[in-house]
Order: C-alpha cells, then structure tokens, then sequence
C-alpha cells in the first residue's frame, strides 16, 4: 500500500513563492504519473501540474509560467514550486503517485 504525504503549505503573500514536497512510502513505480491538484472551497478539485514516468509535464493553463513540477525519483519525492502566487491560487492542494492520494496542504495567498 502507498502512502503519500505532502508538506510546504502555509500562508504567503501575493507576489510570493512556496514549494510544495510529497513523498511516497511502498511499492512505489517511478514510472507512474504524478500530479498536483487542487480544490478551493466550493469548487471541484482540478489537476495543475502533472509529470509522466519519461519526464514529460503538462500544466494547466492559469498557472503556466508561474509553478513547475518536478520529482526525485530516487528519494520517491514530487515538488511543486509556485512564483508569483495569487491570491486565486488559494487551495488544498493534493499529491497523486499513479492512484494514491495524499492528504492534502493548505496554501494561502493572502496579504
């Protein structure tokens, strides 16, 4: 069973930046998709960013430019490094590794 455990998240400022980890503990494959989500409240959570098991990423449109993901595989660790954030940037944001779920991280973009 994978666990998945993210960190990083807090309160900052607009304009400024946090990166987020998630690390995976198991079985894991480096060759499963990883992503960052998110979900404000009242809204559906939605992909950011995404890393395939060849490297390739894919992030959404609102935050490209600004966040990049990227991953250890050797330490079975995800990151997402957020610029420039804003305040709409506000969210639970959430780690996948292939199918698991972690708990989620608060990010607050607030003055």
């Amino acid at each position: 069973q994978v666990q998945v455990v993210e960190s990083g998240g807090g309160l900052v400022q607009p304009g400024g930046s946090v990166r987020l980890s998630c690390t995976a503990s198991g079985s894991i494959f480096s060759a499963l998709v990883k992503g960052w989500y998110r979900q404000a409240p009242g809204k559906q959570r939605e992909v950011v960013a995404v890393i395939a098991g060849d490297g390739i990423t894919k992030t959404v449109d609102s935050v490209k430019g600004r966040f990049t993901i990227s991953r250890d595989n050797a330490k079975n660790t995800l990151y997402l490094q957020m610029n420039s954030l804003k305040p709409e940037d506000t969210a639970g944001y959430y780690c996948k590794f292939g199918p698991s779920w972690g708990q989620g991280t608060q990010v607050t973009v607030s003055s």
